[in-house]
């Protein structure tokens, strides 16, 4: 059975106030996790000690939303690898659709971040996904493609067994219009079957695909119902406690 991973994504939002009230109702609330069921949350760099030091004793777990993909060095902001173990963290995302457009960071970029993750112990969370316009232009397939490849290259198809990857719709980011659960399913399946036709079978079949894009406590269920989809990557709704936990239960029924 795949394992299950629900993570927030808190974004460049919070402060020490909010945040230990938001961990607090969090802690209260959530369910015990399954056997095959995992939740997290990805905080921005400057609460990852505050972040660590409420949740250490708890089964939520943690990370962070960038990395650098460079080990140490004349980097000003930059923060490596060995910084986020320090804090405890389980998880990083690499490759969100806001680090690539926003930011200018290649598939290429992405594919070193990853493998930087991934030779500290960390568990990257891999984000994939098309504009509207790639969309549009019926080359959704071609883009993920690249982007995945961008990582095989570099990485080897043996990584993916230690990675989380997330399908994360460009267009349906922050924006309150998700993918329907059919077109949701419809992408994780191809994802999963590019991953077996091209790199491995056994692979693909254990690979947790999660999906990202204004998924909120109204279309959880639904989209976690399809058969590909293996829970999601949370942004807004991660902030709200009661939304949080309820996209948490719908991962689980």
């Amino acid at each position: 059975m795949r394992n299950k991973l629900v993570a927030g994504n808190w974004k460049m939002h919070g402060n020490l106030e909010d945040n230990a009230a938001l961990l607090e109702a969090l802690i209260a609330n959530m369910p015990k996790p399954g056997n095959n069921t995992g939740y997290a949350v990805c905080v921005p760099f400057p609460y990852l000690a505050s972040v660590q030091s409420a949740l250490q004793d708890t089964y939520i777990n943690w990370g962070a939303q960038n990395i650098s993909q460079y080990e140490k060095g004349a980097y000003t902001g930059e923060v490596s690898a060995d910084m986020l173990n320090d804090f405890g963290c389980r998880y990083v995302i690499v490759g969100h659709s806001e680090r690539r457009m926003l930011f200018g960071e290649t598939s290429q970029i992405v594919a070193e971040k990853y493998a930087a993750a991934q030779r500290a112990g960390l568990i990257p969370i891999l984000c994939v996904g098309e504009t509207l316009e790639q969309r549009d232009s019926d080359i959704t397939e071609q883009v993920i493609d690249e982007q995945l490849k961008a990582v095989i290259a570099l990485t080897g198809i043996e990584s993916l067994a230690k990675a989380v990857i997330a399908y994360e719709p460009v267009w349906a980011i922050g924006t309150g219009v998700n993918a329907t659960s059919e077109q949701a399913q419809e992408m994780h399946f191809f994802i999963r079957e590019l991953v077996w036709n091209k790199y491995g079978a056994e692979i693909a079949a254990d690979k947790t695909i999660l999906y990202g894009g204004s998924c909120n406590s109204k279309n959880a269920k639904e989209l976690f119902s399809m058969p590909d989809v293996d829970g999601g990557l949370i942004g807004g709704a991660s902030l709200k406690a009661e939304e949080f936990v309820a996209i948490i239960q719908a991962a689980g029924e």
